[in-house]
């Protein structure tokens, strides 16, 4: 059968400068986050993943194996909202694995909800799970980044705001919050020769996105809008992030960039 969440048979780029390279990924378990750890285990880097979801990472893991069995990646179970444990797993994966050259900031939840349900208990957990740990995850890597004189930063952000949706408020507002900490830490880092960038998806049809979201009116409503009619994939979102993790990428810095089809 089909896997629907496939990319289409694709001839993509090997990134010479990504074999050996350190790369650490935040919700890597599954969806577009397996994907880049997927696609990063291609190109030989080094990769170590973090998770709350040991069952889906087990299966990422054996998939990678079957890529490339010399590239095993090095998965920690962990409450990213937790920042104690997460720069606790950072400080592992460098241990392990040597100075992280790569951060993917990718984590997060877009479980549905409304402006009148919420709670402030449940707009906290919104900012900490889909915003907060972003900070942190750069604190723990950006001083390994600093004294090498060079690193990239890739956070993971959201054209749901963009796009004024608004079935989810608490976590479009926390993906616009991913932006601002892009711009401000790159300049930040800049001088460092540390570069921050945001790759932000449109409608990605992960297992997840095909299970709790997908609905004939809404993939044709997506599809409408897009200018490419057809789905966008994992693996098709996590090229521009190796392009970015890539020294071709060097000059790229405090920018945005949206993989939609042309939606917005």
């Amino acid at each position: 059968m089909t896997d629907p969440t496939a990319a289409p048979d694709a001839t993509y780029a090997s990134y010479p400068s990504l074999v050996d390279r350190t790369v650490f990924v935040t919700g890597g378990a599954d969806g577009i986050g397996a994907g880049m750890v997927e696609e990063f285990v291609k190109q030989g880097s080094r990769v170590a993943f973090a998770d709350i979801n040991a069952e889906r990472a087990e299966a990422t893991i054996e998939r990678c194996a079957e890529l490339d069995p010399a590239h095993h990646p090095l998965f920690f179970e962990v409450d990213l909202t937790d920042t104690v444990a997460l720069q606790s797993v950072i400080a592992a994966a460098i241990e392990e694995l040597g100075p992280i050259s790569v951060l993917v900031n990718n984590a997060a939840s877009d479980d549905r909800h409304t402006w009148q349900e919420m709670t402030e208990e449940y707009w906290n957990d919104r900012l900490n799970t889909n915003l907060r740990h972003y900070f942190f995850a750069i604190q723990a890597v950006a001083p390994g980044m600093i004294e090498a004189g060079s690193g990239s930063i890739i956070n993971i952000g959201s054209s749901s705001y963009m796009m004024q949706e608004d079935f989810f408020p608490g976590y479009a507002i926390a993906k616009s919050g991913v932006e601002g900490i892009t711009r401000t830490l790159a300049r930040t880092f800049g001088p460092d020769n540390v570069r921050v960038n945001t790759v932000l998806p449109g409608w990605v049809a992960t297992d997840r996105q095909l299970t709790k979201w997908w609905s004939p009116e809404g993939e044709e409503g997506t599809l409408r809008d897009q200018a490419i009619k057809r789905r966008i994939y994992p693996r098709e979102f996590a090229q521009m992030v190796l392009f970015l993790a890539a020294d071709d990428g060097a000059a790229c810095t405090a920018q945005q960039f949206l993989i939609d089809g042309g939606r917005r």
